[in-house]
């Protein structure tokens, strides 16, 4: 619906987003190496590193030859793995656009946990949903869908340029709350247009929706004190 490119909100605390780049920086580097494995090993590394729900929660086992990690470490992995250049070209312009001030709104050290706490929470979510699903979840979006949670809490007025798709792309500056706010309602009606379970490859919505919640939530106790809920400034 919404394509952020930008948004107008300056850095208010920290002087630069170091652990926003730090993880598209790690995400692009797991990525290339994806893309340099031949088929069969790039299959491997989802099974192996991706989040399987059903491993999660011993339904099922994953052979010797791919249980090369404990399942819970897994749901940290996962993360950092992606499928294809939308979907890591799209995760980490969304990371870049409003990751930066929910960072400037706690500090590196929490934002990293933060971070983590919402991609934990976006895994588990899902699997909590479809606990039989054997097919792995892997991305960033949950821990991404945390920051816009967040982000919507802290500058719901902000002005945020975003392509709106229409028959050609059009760039309009839309206050946060309709880019957001028109995002996380496209989830809840995704879940109920694709079925009740997930096809193999396809959207992991409910993780999506866990993580947005889960940004919510944590943003509350994790922001520094003086940074207020539902600022009103627009810049």
């Amino acid at each position: 619906m919404f394509l952020p490119l930008k948004d107008s909100n300056p850095l208010k605390v920290i002087p630069y987003q170091l652990v926003t780049l730090t993880i598209i920086v790690l995400c692009g580097g797991t990525f290339v190496w994806q893309l340099l494995l031949p088929d069969p090993a790039a299959e491997t590394v989802a099974l192996s590193f991706g989040a399987i729900p059903a491993v999660l929660f011993d339904h099922a086992q994953l052979p010797p030859e791919l249980a090369l990690i404990p399942a819970e470490a897994t749901v940290l992995t996962s993360m950092f793995l992606h499928a294809g250049w939308l979907h890591i070209g799209g995760n980490m312009l969304y990371l870049w656009v409003f990751g930066d001030n929910i960072e400037d709104s706690m500090g590196h050290v929490r934002f990293a946990i933060f971070y983590l706490l919402c991609g934990v929470a976006a895994v588990l979510a899902h699997a909590v949903i479809y606990p039989q699903s054997v097919d792995p979840l892997i991305g960033a979006s949950g821990a991404i869908s945390g920051v816009l949670g967040a982000y919507l809490l802290l500058h719901p007025k902000v002005r945020v340029v975003a392509l709106v798709m229409f028959k050609f792309p059009l760039p309009l500056p839309l206050p946060a709350y309709v880019v957001l706010g028109s995002w996380i309602v496209l989830q809840f009606v995704n879940v109920y247009t694709d079925g009740a379970v997930p096809s193999r490859g396809g959207t992991a919505w409910w993780a999506h929706i866990g993580g947005f919640v889960a940004g919510m939530l944590l943003i509350v106790p994790m922001r520094r004190k003086h940074v207020k809920l539902f600022d009103r400034e627009r810049y």
